[in-house]
């Protein structure tokens, strides 16, 4: 399980793919977080002595990042953080997921909500998020 934290102070517990945990402990293992438990896993990065200062990452660095990444991969700039929420709702439900699930994995109090997110009908493929590179 994976604890977010979210807008308003809430938390939410998510179930965590084998391939991020996989990738999560590759991550842990190089940057020593296994020794902090309590500490942030995301960081912000120390430039000048090329390790982690001990603070959580801001939203501006992790949204430059992505912006960058999306631009090398020739995505449009208007990538964003419901991008994301959007491409995981759509996997989900066009691998056969329910609305409802998807719903209780976005912490979204109505089905609605979710729905907004869904771009089944979209002619966007996997093919074309896996450009992403990470």
């Amino acid at each position: 399980m994976f604890l977010l934290h979210e807008k308003g102070g809430k938390e939410h517990q998510v179930p965590v793919h084998h391939r991020l945990v996989e990738y999560l402990g590759e991550y842990m293992d190089a940057t020593g977080l296994w020794r902090t438990p309590k500490a942030p896993m995301f960081q912000a990065l120390d430039i000048t002595r090329r390790r982690l200062k001990g603070t959580r990452m801001s939203r501006q660095i992790v949204f430059q990042m992505v912006r960058r990444r999306a631009r090398a991969a020739g995505l449009p700039s208007t990538i964003n953080f419901h991008s994301f929420r959007a491409t995981g709702i759509t996997n989900y439900l066009s691998n056969g997921g329910s609305l409802e699930d998807a719903r209780a994995i976005a912490a979204h109090e109505s089905s609605q909500t979710t729905r907004l997110y869904d771009r089944t009908g979209d002619q966007i493929t996997l093919d074309e998020i896996e450009r992403i590179r990470f």
